[in-house]
């Protein structure tokens, strides 16, 4: 058997390549007109750092049970047309996650260019 082995790199970059990552302000205004911000970092981050108001908390872990639409586990408003804006802590965990969200066939699945911090740098809302 052949091992294939890529690097970390490579792999966000092809994940990257398949998505519309939004800024911080384009992330807020895509809230305001209906996506969901879905926030997967760790409790004690969010904690730490505080959270986006209105952003649902699905942690890592459990992403793509939640919000494949094909799943029993999933969330009552998961769809195949959700707007979805994925958030980490910088923006490199998202990215993962929403190419991966993307293969569920939600294709409208996306992630935040900074993550948390870029957000929270940026003066946008923090709870």
């Amino acid at each position: 058997m052949t091992t294939r082995l890529r690097s970390i790199d490579a792999l966000l970059a092809d994940a990257r390549a398949g998505l519309v990552r939004l800024t911080p302000e384009e992330a807020l205004r895509a809230q305001a007109d209906g996506a969901v911000l879905v926030d997967i970092r760790p409790e004690a981050d969010r904690r730490a750092e505080g959270a986006i108001p209105g952003a649902v908390v699905v942690e890592r872990t459990v992403l793509e049970w939640r919000l494949d639409p094909a799943c029993e586990a999933r969330l009552p408003w998961a769809s195949y047309d959700l707007h979805v804006v994925v958030v980490c802590n910088e923006g490199y965990s998202s990215s993962l996650a929403a190419a991966t969200l993307q293969q569920l066939g939600v294709d409208r699945a996306t992630d935040l260019v900074g993550g948390f911090r870029a957000w929270k740098a940026a003066g946008l809302p923090v709870a």
